[in-house]
Formats: C-alpha cells, structure tokens, sequence
C-alpha cells in the first residue's frame, strides 16, 4: 500500500467555517425543542424533565395539554449551512421562571428566531420584547401546527407591532427544509442589520 502525502494546496484550499450563535426562543410548548432535534446534525442536547402536578399552577397547559415534558436550561445543536458556515442552535426555556437564564444564553448571539405559535400568540410577546429591547436581530417564525388556522404574514405582523423589517415566515418545526429556511433568514436579516448600522465610509 503507498501512502501519499496531501497535497498542502489542497488543504489550504477548504476555508476555515464561520461560527455563529442564533438563538430559538418563544413561549411554552411552541415547538423550540422539536426545532432543534429536526435540523441539528449532531444528536442534541437536551434538558428536559416531566411536568409535574406541582408544576400546574405556574405552567399554564392551555393548547398544549398533550405536552409532558419542559425544557429547564436549554436545547443545544449545530447545523453546517454552507462549508464555510456553522450554526450552533441554543433553544431557550418557555416558562417565566426560567427566563434568568435568557441573559447568559443571548450573550454573543448574532440573532434570534421568535417561535410562535397563532393560537397562542400572546405567549411570544415576551420573547418579541426581550430581543426589541437588546437590540438583537430576530425572526418571527410561525409554527403551523395541524389544526391551527392559517394567517397571512403581515396579519401576524400586525397583531405582534412588528418592525417592517423583521422577517415573518412560515414553517413546520418538524421538517428540516423548513427549519433551514427560517435560519437562512435570521443570517440574512443580522447581517443586513450589520451593515446598515455600520458607520458610513468617509
């Protein structure tokens, strides 16, 4: 057997991945710990427990009543979009108590995807005002649940006062494709945030 040695211009020729941090956030029971799984390449990591019966006063089951388990800390996965281009995907808790952790979590975050889910609206407002308030890049991707009736976009932009440049897309956290696409759109819209707030050349 020869072995050979590789040829340096070929491996100087793979550029070195960028990587960035996006964020998955949104109300209890939205579909952030299913979103991750359908699209991370590397098996996640989760942090889930059983609702309890001690747990029903505080976290409110309404539109959800099949869930059985939350997220404590967070859901963590990666996806390659391009060579040149890793994602590390942190899925945030639901629940108001744990929202001390959101701080850490958004700490070098290029931006965030708002999961919402249109019967349930109202339970992404937080996460919508959180990312407002930072001044973090976010897409407003809406979870179309079977069941669930639809609305075109500038309908849920509307109810949520939406920027005009927020991205609003559809898509099933089930599917990969799909999941793909909203994330394509969180990088598209941080960097097109970047470079309109980037000092004009003198």
């Amino acid at each position: 057997m020869v072995f050979r040695r590789p040829d340096p211009g070929r491996l100087r020729s793979r550029p070195t991945p960028v990587t960035l941090k996006v964020l998955v956030a949104g109300g209890f029971g939205v579909g952030k710990t299913t979103l991750v799984g359908a699209v991370s390449e590397i098996r996640p990591l989760r942090t889930e427990e059983l609702l309890t019966e001690a747990g029903r006063p505080v976290d409110d089951l309404g539109g959800v009543e099949g869930k059985t388990t939350t997220t404590v800390a967070m859901d963590f996965g990666r996806i390659t979009l391009r060579e040149d281009l890793v994602l590390y995907l942190f899925g945030t808790p639901g629940q108001d108590r744990f929202w001390f952790l959101w701080d850490e979590l958004a700490r070098g975050a290029l931006g965030a995807v708002v999961l919402a889910d249109t019967r349930r609206l109202e339970d992404c407002f937080a996460a919508v005002d959180y990312f407002e308030r930072r001044d973090i890049p976010f897409t407003l991707a809406v979870n179309v649940f079977d069941g669930a009736d639809r609305y075109p976009e500038e309908a849920v932009r509307d109810a949520l006062d939406l920027d005009a440049s927020v991205p609003v897309v559809m898509c099933d956290a089930r599917e990969r494709e799909s999941v793909k696409k909203v994330l394509v759109s969180i990088v598209e819209h941080a960097r097109a945030t970047a470079d309109a707030r980037r000092p004009a050349a003198v």
